[in-house]
This record gives C-alpha cells, sequence and structure tokens, in this order.
C-alpha cells in the first residue's frame, strides 16, 4: 500500500476516533465488546507515522518526523492507559483509583498523558510548517488545528470543539497530502 493511502487511512481512523471522544467519557468506558474510540485512535495514530514518509526531506521535516514518531510512541502509552480504564467499566472507584495513581507518577503522567501525545501533533504541524510559504492555507489549518484541538479538550472541556478542531487538522493534513506541487501561493 502507498505511504499517501496509508496517511489517509490513518487520518480516517483518527477522525472516527474523535467522534466517538466527541460524545462523552462516559460513552468510551461503555462500549461493548471492545473500546471502539481508543482502538481507532490507537491504529489513526500508528498509521499517521506514515507522514514521515510523504513529506519533503529537509532539517525542518527531521525534527517534525522525530515529534511525530514521540508523539505515536505516547499515544500508544495513552491508549493502553484508556483500555485500563475502560475494562473497569462501571467501576468508577478502580478507575479513579488507577487515575490518582498515574497522577502521582510523574513517569507515566508526563510522557503519556500530558506532554507526549500532543507531540504527535506538534510533529503534524512541523511538518506542515514546510508548506507556509506555497499552501498557507492547508499548512495554517494544521498548525492552528493542533494546539485547537489540546485547547478544546483540556481547557474548554467540549467536545464538539475538539472534533471540529480534529476536522480542521485533519483536512489540512489530508490537503497537503494531496498539495500540486506547481501551485502559486494561497
Amino acid at each position: 500500500m502507498k505511504p499517501k493511502s496509508v496517511c489517509l487511512i490513518g487520518l480516517l481512523f483518527f477522525v472516527v476516533s474523535y467522534v466517538l471522544f466527541s460524545q462523552g467519557a462516559k460513552l468510551a468506558f461503555f462500549q461493548k465488546p471492545i473500546d471502539f474510540a481508543h482502538w481507532f485512535n490507537l491504529i489513526g495514530a500508528v498509521l499517521l507515522l506514515s507522514f514521515n514518509k510523504v513529506f519533503p526531506k529537509n532539517n525542518l521535516n527531521t525534527v517534525a518526523s522525530f515529534l511525530t514518531a514521540l508523539g505515536v510512541i505516547a499515544h500508544i502509552g495513552l491508549c493502553t492507559i484508556d483500555f485500563i480504564m475502560w475494562s473497569f467499566g462501571d467501576d468508577d472507584n478502580a478507575r479513579m483509583q488507577l487515575s490518582e495513581h498515574i497522577s502521582n507518577t510523574p513517569s507515566i503522567l508526563f510522557p503519556f498523558i500530558i506532554i507526549g501525545p500532543s507531540l504527535l501533533f506538534i510533529g503534524l504541524a512541523v511538518h506542515a510548517a514546510n508548506f507556509i510559504k506555497t499552501h498557507t492555507l492547508k499548512a495554517l489549518m494544521v498548525i492552528l488545528g493542533a494546539p485547537a484541538i489540546g485547547y478544546s479538550f483540556f481547557i474548554m472541556k467540549n467536545g464538539i470543539y475538539m472534533l471540529l478542531s480534529c476536522l480542521l487538522f485533519s483536512l489540512g493534513l489530508a490537503l497537503l497530502l494531496y498539495r500540486k506541487e506547481d501551485s502559486q501561493p494561497e
């Protein structure tokens, strides 16, 4: 399969996961027989690693590829934690105890909850920065969509804005993926 196709499939999986996440936390814990939201997110994140292969090779790409890879690793860890949380079902007490334990363990909290997963968005936004002069609007969709996802989730705690931010981010990446090389600046 071509890397561009893998990228598109990854974006599709990632967006579907955000559609499910936008429905609220309770939905994630009561999906049966499996936690579809986090499986889609995990598969999508891993497939997004293919963006490292499709964008121009330069120094900025090297940094972006490294950040994207770290972000994918962190997403794997985050999804693993979320699978464990999901496995508690309706046992809110057990979920709360695990959450408290993770919050008190900086070696898990920072790389897999707070900082690490953001690196996927940062890495892909840095990839998009390569196109700021030639495909300004598309690049800005990614660059602005990336922090908007985190802001809408952590600060606003609004699933709809999070989904809309993810759609903006993903659409920008898809448009950059199929950009015309001889295109004039937008």
